[in-house]
């Protein structure tokens, strides 16, 4: 299988990469990427002679087009993915998020070759902290900000491009991922190599937003699995029942690295901040009998700071520009 992955440089396409690598020695990668500061190239430099590395944009049709002539799959993990970037400057996500898609859509179309697209549950909105519902692939969408209303856009491109034109196509929307090779941007890296390097971990407004952590292992089998048994024009919800207030992520963090669970500094809060999201994957596990490997959050968050911690080469050069850029909007605030 020729398989062309968009996006495959950043932090979830490059893990997809090597997973699917070290799993599928008969799978032929191409890696399409623009290689913004959220792409890292080392991440895949240990497979280079394993895989063919383009650098590209999926909204030019020029680079596009005889990539996916060349497949039998393309799986698009390329977007514009941070929230705070998004309201500083919502074109470039427009650009990314919707035309890219629209481009991709529209190659696949051309030559008859099955999409994957992969998405996020932010494009639901969010949920109060004591409703006890979750997300199903039914929730009506309703983002709330830039990044996600354009992660919207691209969903129902796809959704309407398979059933107007007949593309063969699958989509997920995941929970929040976490795991090695994530920008420091993020929130778990960011806090871990905060402690690292000797700075206070920030928690937005009074930390009780809830995400529903998944590791990136997880997320990329499980996206195997729809490819392999998901039916086409379908959506499926990924999860692992992870759900965690950004507080209990933050003091979990610190006492892991053997600091104080207070040791952190509570900092102004994002505009539009989503409060809670949950991802009930029930649809996946039970007609397509995917199940996650890492059901405890806090051993696969051990785990990921063992990664930073043996890993600062991969980080560190991008650590000080990523402080400076947050400390810019960032202020601190009275406990609350």
């Amino acid at each position: 299988m020729r398989v062309l992955v968009t996006g495959g440089a950043g932090f979830i396409g490059s893990n997809f990469v090597l997973r699917t690598l070290a799993t599928r020695p008969d799978v032929e990668l191409t890696v399409l990427d623009k290689f913004t500061y959220a792409a890292n190239p080392r991440t895949l430099e240990p497979v280079a002679d394993r895989l063919r590395v383009v650098k590209g944009d999926i909204a030019d049709a020029d680079a596009v087009d005889p990539l996916v002539a060349g497949a039998d799959l393309v799986v698009n993990f390329a977007a514009e993915s941070h929230n705070d970037n998004s309201l500083r400057d919502p074109s470039v996500f427009v650009q990314t998020n919707v035309v890219g898609t629209s481009v991709l859509l529209e190659a696949v179309r051309r030559h008859d070759v099955k999409l994957h697209h992969i998405s996020t549950d932010e494009v639901y909105g969010d949920l109060d902290l004591d409703d006890p519902s979750k997300f199903t692939e039914s929730t009506p969408y309703n983002p709330s900000s830039p990044y996600s209303s354009t992660k919207a856009s691209s969903d129902l491109l796809v959704r309407a491009w398979v059933r107007s034109f007949g593309v063969r196509a699958t989509l997920s929307n995941c929970s929040n991922n976490y795991g090695p090779y994530q920008h420091v941007e993020k929130l778990i890296p960011r806090q871990i190599t905060n402690v690292l390097t000797g700075l206070r971990p920030k928690v937005y407004g009074d930390g009780r937003n809830v995400r529903d952590w998944i590791h990136v292992d997880d997320h990329n089998d499980a996206v195997w699995t729809i490819i392999d048994k998901g039916v086409d024009g379908e959506t499926y919800l990924i999860g692992a029942d992870g759900e965690v207030d950004n507080l209990t992520v933050v003091k979990t963090i610190l006492r892991l690295l053997g600091r104080p669970e207070d040791a952190f500094d509570f900092v102004t809060d994002r505009p539009g901040h989503d409060r809670r999201y949950a991802i009930d994957s029930t649809r996946l596990r039970t007609e397509l009998g995917w199940t996650p490997r890492y059901t405890d959050f806090e051993s696969g968050l051990s785990a990921t700071i063992d990664w930073y911690r043996d890993h600062s080469d991969w980080w560190a050069p991008s650590k000080d520009d990523v402080e400076a850029s947050y400390a810019k909007t960032q202020r601190p605030l009275s406990a609350p």
